[in-house]
Formats: C-alpha cells, sequence, structure tokens
C-alpha cells in the first residue's frame, strides 16, 4: 500500500489511509479514521475520530470533518461522519458528527461543497448535490439527490428538501421542500419546477407534465394539502415521480413550503 503524507502533518498510526491518497501540509487525522483510495487532502485539513472518507475525495484547505455536534444533549457518545466517493469539499467546509450514540452526518457520492458550508449533527446529503458557498444545514435537516443549494441558504432543523430542487441563494427553509421544486425567499416559497435541473437530469417532457399537473392539483384546489394528496393517492397514479412526491407530501412532520404567487413557466 503506497500514499503520500507531508512531514509537517500528523497522522495517527490507526488510522486507515487508502492506497494512492495523497495528504497536504499540516493535516491532523486522530485515530479511527478512514480515508480511502486515491483520496487528496490539500493541506490544513483537520480530520477528528469517527470520520469516514471515500475514494477520490478532493478535500481543500482548513476543512473540519467529525467535530463534536452542536447539541446541548450531546454527552460525548460515539458517533460519525460518512464521506462519500467523489466529493469535493471547498475551503472552510466542517461537517460535525451525529448527536446520539452510532448516530451519522453523511454526504453522498458526488456532492460538492462549496466554501464555508456546513453540514450540521445528523443530517443527510444526498448524490451529486451541490451546496454554494455559506449554505447551513441545521441538525436533523436532509437533502434528496442532485439538489442545487444557493449560497448562504439554510435549512431549518428537521426540515427536507427533496430530489432535484433547486433553492436559491439567500433562501431560508422552514418547512419541508418537495421533489422537482425551484423556491426562493425569505422563508422560501414555491415558484415552480426545476425545469432545467429535471431536463439535465434525464425527466422526459411527459414525466414533467405528469409532476406538473400533480402539482397544480395539490395547490390549485381550496382544500388542505394532505387532503389533495390523497385524492391523488386514491386514482392509483402510475408515474413513480407522482407517487414520490406524495409520499413525500404524506411524511411531512413540519408541513410543506406554500406556493409564491409566480407560477412556473410552460416547457
Amino acid at each position: 500500500m503506497s500514499f503520500f503524507v507531508h512531514p509537517s502533518s500528523i497522522v495517527s498510526n490507526e488510522a486507515r489511509i487508502g492506497d494512492g491518497s495523497w495528504i497536504g501540509p499540516f493535516c491532523v487525522i486522530d485515530s479511527d479514521v478512514e480515508i480511502g483510495e486515491g483520496t487528496r487532502l490539500e493541506g490544513y485539513v483537520r480530520i477528528l475520530e469517527h470520520v469516514r472518507i471515500g475514494d477520490r475525495c478532493r478535500i481543500f484547505e482548513n476543512v473540519v470533518l467529525g467535530g463534536e455536534p452542536q447539541d446541548f444533549g450531546f454527552k460525548g457518545e460515539r458517533s460519525f461522519v460518512h464521506i462519500g466517493d467523489d466529493v469535493t469539499l471547498r475551503e472552510n467546509v466542517t461537517v460535525h458528527r451525529g448527536s446520539g450514540e452510532d448516530s451519522v452526518t453523511s454526504v453522498g457520492n458526488g456532492t460538492w461543497m462549496m466554501a464555508g458550508a456546513h453540514a450540521g449533527h445528523n443530517s443527510a446529503i444526498g448524490e451529486k448535490c451541490v451546496l454554494a458557498n455559506g449554505v447551513g444545514l441545521s441538525g436533523f435537516s436532509s437533502v434528496g439527490d442532485g439538489t442545487v443549494l444557493g449560497g448562504i441558504s439554510g435549512l431549518h432543523q428537521f426540515t427536507r428538501v427533496g430530489r432535484f430542487c433547486m433553492v436559491g441563494g439567500l433562501t431560508k427553509v422552514v418547512k419541508d421542500v418537495p421533489p422537482f421544486t425551484l423556491v426562493d425567499g425569505h422563508p422560501a416559497r414555491i415558484h415552480g419546477l426545476n425545469v432545467v435541473g429535471l431536463r439535465r437530469n434525464g425527466f422526459s417532457q411527459e414525466q414533467r407534465l405528469a409532476v406538473r399537473r400533480t402539482y397544480r392539483e395539490l395547490f390549485d384546489t381550496s382544500s388542505l394539502i394532505k387532503e389533495a394528496a390523497r385524492r391523488i393517492e386514491d386514482a392509483a397514479p402510475q408515474d413513480p415521480h407522482v407517487l414520490e412526491i406524495i409520499e413525500f407530501i404524506r411524511s411531512s412532520r413540519r408541513g410543506i413550503t406554500p406556493w409564491g404567487n409566480r407560477r412556473e413557466r410552460d416547457d
């Protein structure tokens, strides 16, 4: 097994470093840390205990992984940070361990966290997400696959953002954001479908229209959104994306982000 460690760095003998990894100057890596193959730490990176990092990641200066959660209920129990494969963490990113025995804060494969982004305890970030500069995820929040969060946007504790959403910069998310939507505002409002994101991820026009019809029925009726979702579900829809929307709404505990004044554009 071959990897490079700069002589100024301090790496625990109990850390497990994958073949082909490169650890730059002035890094400090604790015990019970795993770093996958071909991962590169640029310098001044701090990795505390109970952190797992996948293959081919790139971690830039002053990143801190595995810090104790900012949670008054934390009592020093063992908890983890899991970073997937092909993840990029830019300067000053911080990811805190979970709060609760054996709990996990996770970042999915292929995700990019830009400078100064933060993932709080027990948060979960899906695959191929983009978190722009200064994004903040509070404890127990989650972000679905393929979602983009604009700069300095933030998620309240326990809020969820579904798959393939676009969250505008400076947006304050206090309720759940359902899949495939475009949201913006302080607090957030839905302003249509994330049409560009859906096209880029292979959604056909027919699939986009099915999603659009579902949201029109959910938000254009006078009934409560969960009642509307129940009617759609009772109609036994076959489209898996429609079912995904309905399940997301049914499982919401914080409520659903409301629709804004601006309607979505036609395809």
